[in-house]
């Protein structure tokens, strides 16, 4: 039952669209501006740097909020693996709900920093790993897009190697799988566009109002 509460809040949290919320603040609908997403790359097409910004940090945060929740009102008193599967859960419903929320007929985000803030919370060393890899990646190549998908396609391997080789370690990476599968889903536009070599590189895209 506290892993289906788990879920269900984590949903919820997740869903809030601070993307749109944000935009809508100054005047201006996200869904109309560049590629329609609600998330901060696509804020960022709006020239408010500030706006993306706070965009990244609080899809990041609800992400983390959800596990870290959960962690602290559902999980003290469960069983170990119990424990396990409502942190997970959280984490997995925080994402779904950014990634696909009801409100906006299941057309949400990418994921990304939901993503990082779910990492974070789960296991800050892997969160860590997650950031600089996409640093990485982002710097050499200068694609949001690319260094997303590096570092969510590396995240379930450090996720094993890093919670061990038991059924704890199989367990953080299958969750981590599950989401860099939707991640990957959620940018197969993107994935095109690399493989055309019509992908745009950060910073080469004029504002759009």
């Amino acid at each position: 039952m506290n892993f289906l509460i788990a879920t269900v809040l984590g949903y919820l949290l997740g869903s809030i669209p601070f993307g749109l919320l944000l935009t809508r603040a100054v005047g201006i609908d996200i869904r109309a501006v560049g590629s329609g997403n609600i998330g901060a790359t696509n804020v960022l097409r709006t020239g408010n740097r500030w706006l993306a910004a706070a965009t990244l940090l609080l899809d990041a945060g609800k992400g983390a909020a959800a596990v870290l929740l959960a962690r602290y009102f559902l999980v003290p008193g469960a069983e170990p693996l119990q424990a396990e599967f409502i942190v997970y859960g959280a984490g997995i419903g925080a994402f779904f709900g950014h990634v696909f929320p009801v409100w906006l007929g299941f057309k949400g985000g990418k994921g990304v920093a939901t993503y990082i803030g779910v990492l974070l919370a789960w296991n800050w060393v892997v969160g860590l790993i997650f950031c600089a890899v996409w640093l990485l990646i982002a710097v050499a190549r200068r694609f949001s897009s690319l260094a997303a998908l590096t570092a969510a396609a590396t995240a379930p391997v450090f996720a094993y190697a890093l919670a061990g080789t038991d059924m704890q370690g199989f367990t953080f990476a299958a969750a981590c799988a599950l989401l860099s599968f939707v991640l990957y889903f959620k940018h197969w536009q993107n994935i095109r566009r690399l493989w055309n070599g019509t992908e745009p590189k950060i910073g080469s895209e004029k504002p759009k109002a």
